[in-house]
């Protein structure tokens, strides 16, 4: 055991931070800003070191009992921050993005303003589940402990929908397939519930039209999804109705993904008769959006089956199957870029292109502040930062959507 260590404030995952009697900084998961703490599993670096409360002296300010019995009872990795108030939670997030951008993309601005969530917990609309002894365990990860898995009862930041399923499944799991891995449970559009498993191997899963039927008896039907090894997911049991494909990405809070779309493409300013490009396009919301404010669309997006939803679902566009790094050079001139890459950020084959293209307007919608700040870098001095928001996406995490706005100098 060691400390006690104060500490002073929040790192980008979410980690507190302070300070050991040597000066350097340690990473204490778990802690809030003005706690005083002692230490358990101190690992040391050259720089830093990282380890685990011990006990709470004394609770900072913002320090509050998290809702979630998971969260402390079995360490869940899902949530990082559920230990603070509401308005602590806000104050961190936008921390975390200004941080990234003053420390890595050098740029002198103050926090960014965050748009709350109008709720706190249960906004997720997908939950993937972790499989451990062939279904017999199946749950979540601690934190630090990607190998082990507890049994999850309730995930509190998940759609009350989907917890309902979670409920019945959870006796019958015995009719699950063999050689599990993970259980997604999805919720779409319509409020139609989908469970798709994902399993080592390719041995048929033959009761799945009996746990169909069992989970309809208990008021809850969902569409079953079966994915083998290596292969992709396929309806065994319900009726997908048009839904997206189980595997294809959709936002996990659609009512927030609403707002960042409407914001991003406000920001981005008049698009009727305009060259757009959307790249990292999805399932076509966005790019769905551009074309019926009458905008001439070409979209990138490397999964098909998102591609295909897009076709059938949205108005007419040009629509690229592949890779954005791979394709963007061939895009004809944008006027006008939406960017909604994965947390990985833009390729910097992309970024080069969206430089010597130099389109007027760039609205880059960000799931990462660090990859954010690095393509900044790449994207200056073609353009500056006209504009800044932070979305708060992802309650009780220490994740945060944001939207930059950029102009073409």
């Amino acid at each position: 055991m060691a400390g006690p260590v104060r500490i002073l404030r929040l790192a980008a995952g979410g980690d507190g931070v302070g300070k050991l009697p040597d000066g350097r900084a340690v990473f204490v998961p778990r802690t809030a800003p003005g706690d005083l703490v002692t230490l358990r599993g101190l690992r040391p670096a050259r720089r830093f070191a990282r380890a685990r409360i011990a006990q709470v002296l004394e609770p900072g300010p913002d320090r509050v009992e998290p809702r979630c019995p998971h969260y402390t009872a079995d360490d869940c990795g899902g949530c990082q921050l559920q230990h603070l108030t509401e308005p602590a939670q806000l104050a961190a997030r936008r921390a975390i993005v200004g941080d990234a951008l003053r420390r890595l993309g050098h740029l002198d601005l103050p926090d960014p303003e965050i748009e709350p969530a109008q709720t706190a917990f249960a906004y997720r609309t997908k939950v993937t589940l972790a499989a451990a002894g062939g279904g017999r365990t199946i749950g979540l990860h601690p934190v630090d402990r990607p190998a082990a898995v507890f049994d999850l009862e309730r995930c509190h930041i998940t759609a009350d929908s989907l917890m309902e399923v979670w409920a019945a499944l959870r006796p019958l799991r015995g009719l699950l397939p063999i050689g599990l891995e993970q259980v997604v449970l999805r919720l779409d559009r319509a409020g139609g519930r989908h469970l798709l498993t994902r399993v080592r191997g390719s041995r048929v899963w033959t009761r799945a039209p009996e746990l169909a039927g069992a989970l309809a008896r208990k008021g809850v039907p969902v569409v079953l999804w079966w994915e083998p090894e290596g292969g992709v997911p396929r309806v065994v049991a319900g009726r997908e109705a048009g839904a997206p494909h189980a595997s294809v990405f959709e936002q996990v809070h659609p009512a927030m993904g609403d707002r960042v779309r409407a914001y991003a493409l406000e920001r981005l300013g008049p698009s009727t008769g305009r060259r757009v490009w959307d790249l990292y396009a999805g399932i076509g919301e966005t790019t769905a959006a551009l074309a019926r404010s009458g905008a001439q669309v070409e979209s990138v997006e490397r999964e098909a089956r998102a591609v295909a939803h897009a076709e059938a679902t949205g108005p007419a566009a040009v629509r690229h199957i592949g890779n954005a790094e791979a394709l963007v050079r061939r895009l004809g001139p944008p006027d006008l870029v939406v960017t909604n890459p994965p947390r990985v950020g833009m390729d910097s084959a992309v970024t080069e292109a969206l430089v010597s293209r130099r389109p007027e307007r760039i609205a880059y919608v960000s799931c990462d502040p660090a990859t954010l700040a690095r393509d900044l870098v790449r994207l200056g001095p073609a353009f500056r930062l006209a504009d800044l928001r932070a979305f708060d996406m992802f309650p009780q995490t220490a994740h945060v959507e944001t939207v930059a706005v950029l102009e073409r100098t």
